[in-house]
């Protein structure tokens, strides 16, 4: 928050009439007396007051007064003088009476004027501190509003002439311009200028030299440095400064202040009045000053945001023409991978194609891979050269082509020429019309043909062609299925010796599959059978045994080792061994925040580190979720169990990559060790895990040995966590009230519902000593809900005045949490507007809108909110805001510290709070008041109600009653 500008009153309001104070005490003398009345306040100032004609002597007498001079005394007894402090202020009277007046009549007139006098000094006092309180708030709010618009997307120009709003509601600023001024270049800015006077129209974006401003008042207030005010003819003198009409016409009043930049002058603002003289006062420069740096920041930040967008823009115009060269370089390299892709699987065809047919239906899939083949042939010359065959065509137009005698077609002038050919209609139509070649078949747009060689020689041509205008073929393409053409004449090749091989050996090998084929067939199906069956076997022993995330041991593996390791160590086969239990620690917030895949990777490599840091005849085991445990076969002593689990979280606190993220994990290890009183394994890990837990809660990132004192603190646990749950089925619980009161007037407004367990052996217990156990089992809730209805009942019982409950953060994560609560209200007969909910700023903020929904729809119905131990969490503005709060309680602990001379903070603290609620309206109530002393600080701070010992301690609902009525 910004630092408030302390600006003094130097003359008192002009409603309370100080001039006139001599002449009301003149009224009660008698006719023709003079008085003269001296004050001097650091608030209001030294001042006088006197009737008309009173004497110079008199007026002596008072300023005497007033230093504290002794006056000689009075011979006739006709002068009457007083002079005396009322706290800050110094104050004389001095009265001359035409003729003396008897003692008592002198003596109830100097205790009148004291009154009179006190209670009009006072009056301004009071006018003056309201007017500094509403300057000051003004100032602030303007800092706010100029805040808000330096962080805001608006633009400059509207971002200015908003500034220029808030600084008009502050003075008169009709007449306004900013100017930045950059030392350096010598160079001037007009960032805004409005004027009614002065045409002209600002622009920011250009720099004028001030050379060329020799006669400008404000380039002359640059220079100087310091704020100016008065009229602009003297301010111009006082500079040596000339008139210039180019520079606007003389202003009856002008202030400018320099804005200032680490010492430097680098701008400034002007205000100007032409009709009003004396406009601008020293706090309206003090004022101005105090704004224009604040206007300098906003000016800073928007000029960063604005070169921060401009960098943004160049680099990601960098970033775009570095990507258009990298795409070019992925095409081209996308481009020769694919065209290698299709050489090895022409290669591959020579040798994996079944039959002649299939192997030119792959070869035309791996040229359409490449380019444009929807009509696609192979021709080839026959043996004895007179025709033309045609083994694989596929055609839009012409389904099916037949051998024919080698004329003067396309694929035959491929053929003769032994060149490729790439011809549109205008090419054919000219070599059709100089004799070299006549088209067969339906005439396509675009025609591309290749020669297939063999020993040099054309020997059959490859084709495609396209029937549409809109596709055309390249030299490129050309090109390309060339090369291919190349590569397939060799695999043809290839093909052709393979299949004399496969016709040499055919017949070989369909009688050796023959003779063979029943035998491989049974021996097939048994191999099979006992090959599934033992996979089988092994996957479900596998399955039964081990981690399907982390192919670790599971808990069932794990405990039959244990079990066998107790065995082992009893019949003293083995020596001492030890159980570690393993929980990473915040591995929840690692599946909340990147995902359950990074979870699950977290944990595969978690369960790699550790398995490197263990032994021979080790076991390290995942039982679920994020918990892990080692079997530490050889383990004499505690120490060489803590020497392995250091080990273990060193190692795991290496840094991991996991989702793009660098993450430090870490985890709590509980160590147990065999005791001879154990006889299973899940004993060994139960204890375990109860150390584990006394790690975690010890802050996590260590390790703990399950001793003797965890053993009796789980018993305990185990124990009171049986008793509570005997007590909620036999209803124990019970609200007990404490009275809320209202600091003022001390009557009772309220009562907190505080829960009570009434044990059967231990009797009335605090939630203290139970409400953790509570909160770890899940039953708190339930317990709340007992209390509840118990409290809404004695509500209908008791209709004075309100009752708050406490509503834990488990409460706000039920979505019917209201419409429950509002139910058992109406079945108790109680009202909803009696009731008020208490709750922590972790319930707020744990899942904002769920909480802002629940806290509408009670608001809704009458029940308020109340932030309960506020100061102690996050305590942000932003939350009290946005949620419908009706009052704050202040933590005890900072009301404990009220009054006492080792903690000042505290009244500090609860000033804070208490202003901040004020300002926003909200109640507030001061929790654990002991004495009065800390009542009267509440009181005096401005605190409305409050709860403590010194009102009343919590009692059950009977006796509450009888002091509610009380």
């Amino acid at each position: 928050m910004q630092a408030m500008l302390d600006i003094p009153v130097l003359a008192p309001p002009r409603e309370v009439d100080l001039a006139g104070l001599a002449g009301m005490l003149a009224q009660s003398l008698p006719t023709g007396s003079g008085v003269v009345v001296c004050w001097d306040d650091e608030r209001l100032g030294a001042g006088s007051s006197e009737v008309e004609g009173a004497a110079e002597a008199l007026r002596t007498r008072a300023r005497d007064l007033m230093s504290g001079k002794r006056a000689h005394a009075d011979a006739d007894g006709a002068l009457i003088d007083e002079s005396w402090t009322e706290g800050e202020a110094r104050i004389a009277i001095a009265a001359r009476l035409p003729e003396p007046l008897t003692p008592g009549s002198r003596e109830a007139w100097r205790a009148l004027a004291r009154r009179l006098v006190s209670a009009t000094i006072a009056s301004a006092q009071a006018e003056a501190r309201i007017d500094s309180l509403r300057k000051s708030e003004r100032l602030q709010q303007a800092l706010y509003e100029i805040a808000d618009l330096a962080g805001s997307g608006l633009e400059m120009e509207e971002m200015l002439k908003r500034i220029h709003g808030v600084v008009g509601g502050l003075m008169s600023a009709a007449n306004f311009y900013i100017v930045l001024y950059d030392d350096v270049r010598r160079t001037v800015r007009f960032l805004y200028f409005a004027d009614r006077l002065d045409p002209w129209i600002a622009q920011p974006a250009i720099e004028t030299p001030v050379g060329t401003m020799p006669n400008s008042l404000t380039v002359a207030l640059l220079r100087h440095g310091q704020p100016l005010r008065g009229p602009s003819e003297l301010i111009r003198d006082h500079l040596a400064v000339e008139l210039d009409s180019a520079h606007g016409p003389d202003a009856a009043d002008w202030l400018g202040v320099p804005m200032r930049r680490e010492g430097r002058v680098s701008g400034a603002i002007v205000v100007q009045s032409y009709e009003q003289p004396d406009c601008y006062t020293d706090e309206d420069r003090a004022l101005l000053e105090f704004v224009a740096q604040h206007i300098l920041t906003a000016l800073d930040r928007k000029h960063a945001q604005a070169e921060l967008e401009r960098r943004v823009v160049a680099r990601t115009r960098e970033l775009q023409q570095a990507n258009e060269v990298l795409q070019a370089e992925i095409i081209e390299r996308q481009r020769a991978e694919r065209l290698q892709r299709a050489l090895f699987r022409i290669s591959e065809l020579s040798f994996t194609a079944g039959s002649v047919e299939g192997f030119y239906g792959d070869l035309h899939a791996v040229v359409g891979e490449l380019l444009y083949a929807r009509n696609f042939y192979i021709a080839m010359v026959s043996g004895d050269g007179s025709h033309i065959e045609f083994p694989y065509s596929v055609d839009e137009r012409d389904i099916a082509r037949k051998p024919r005698r080698m004329i003067r077609g396309l694929s035959e002038y491929v053929i003769n020429s032994g060149r490729a050919l790439l011809a549109d209609r205008v090419v054919i139509a000219r070599l059709e019309a100089a004799g070299e070649l006549q088209h067969h078949g339906t005439l396509a747009h675009c025609w591309l043909g290749v020669p297939l060689l063999r020993d040099g020689m054309a020997v059959g041509v490859i084709a495609v062609q396209s029937y549409s205008p809109h596709i055309a073929f390249t030299v490129q393409d050309q090109k390309l299925l060339t090369f291919v053409a190349h590569h397939i004449g060799g695999a043809l090749a290839r093909k052709r010796s393979q299949d004399h091989l496969k016709a040499a050996h055919a017949e070989l090998e369909d009688r050796v599959d023959a003779r063979t084929r029943e035998l491989e067939e049974t021996n097939r199906e048994l191999r099979a059978q006992v090959s599934e069956r033992m996979r089988a076997e092994q996957r479900l022993i596998d399955q039964a045994r081990h981690d399907h995330l982390t192919g670790l041991p599971n808990r069932i593996h794990l405990l039959d080792r244990l079990d066998a390791a107790i065995a082992e160590t009893r019949a003293q086969k083995r020596g001492p061994f030890a159980v570690l239990f393993l929980d990473l620690d915040r591995f929840k917030l690692v599946n909340d925040s990147a995902g359950h895949a990074a979870g699950d990777e977290m944990l595969i490599e978690a369960g790699r580190r550790i398995a490197r840091m263990l032994r021979e005849g080790d076991v390290v085991a995942r039982l679920g979720g994020d918990e892990f445990a080692v079997l530490l076969g050889e383990a004499g002593d505690d120490a060489t169990a803590q020497a392995v689990s250091a080990r273990i979280l060193a190692e795991l606190g290496k840094p991991m990559w996991i989702a793009g993220r660098e993450l430090f994990p870490s985890a709590s290890v509980g160590i147990a060790m065999w005791q001879p009183r154990y006889h299973h394994g899940e004993d060994l890990l139960r204890d375990a895990d109860a150390a584990m837990y006394r790690a975690k809660a010890s802050g996590r990132d260590r390790s703990e040995l399950f001793d003797e004192e965890m053993r009796a603190e789980a018993t305990r646990l185990l124990d009171l966590e049986a008793d509570l749950r005997r007590a909620i089925l036999a209803d124990d619980f019970e609200p007990w009230f404490q009275p809320i009161v209202d600091l003022a007037t001390g009557q009772v407004v309220g009562h907190e519902a505080l829960l009570r367990w009434n044990h059967e052996l231990r009797g009335p217990l605090p939630p203290g000593e139970f409400i953790g156990v509570g909160e770890d089992s899940g039953l708190i809730e339930q317990v709340d809900w007992l209390v509840y209805r118990r409290a809404f009942e004695w509500m209908a019982r008791h209709r004075e005045g309100y009752v708050s409950i406490n509503v834990s953060p488990r409460h706000f994560r039920s979505d019917n949490f209201a419409e429950r609560l509002l139910q058992m209200l109406a079945d108790a007969g109680a009202e909803p507007a009696r009731l008020r909910i208490e709750i922590t700023e972790v319930a707020l903020l744990d899942d904002a809108p769920r909480a802002l929904r629940m806290l509408k729809t009670l608001r809704s119905r009458g029940i308020f909110a109340l932030l309960d131990d506020f100061g102690t969490g996050f305590s942000a503005l932003s939350y009290l805001h946005r949620f419908p709060i009706h009052a704050l309680k202040i933590d005890q602990s900072f009301v404990a510290g009220l009054g006492d001379d080792l903690h000042p903070e505290s009244l500090a603290l609860v000033r804070a709070i208490l202003a901040l609620a004020g300002t926003l309206g909200i109640d507030s109530v001061g929790e654990g008041v002991e004495t009065e002393a800390q009542a009267a600080i509440l009181r005096q701070l401005g605190c409305t109600m409050g709860q403590g010992f010194l009102f009343g301690r919590p009692m059950p609902a009977p006796a509450a009653e009888r002091r509610g009525a009380a």
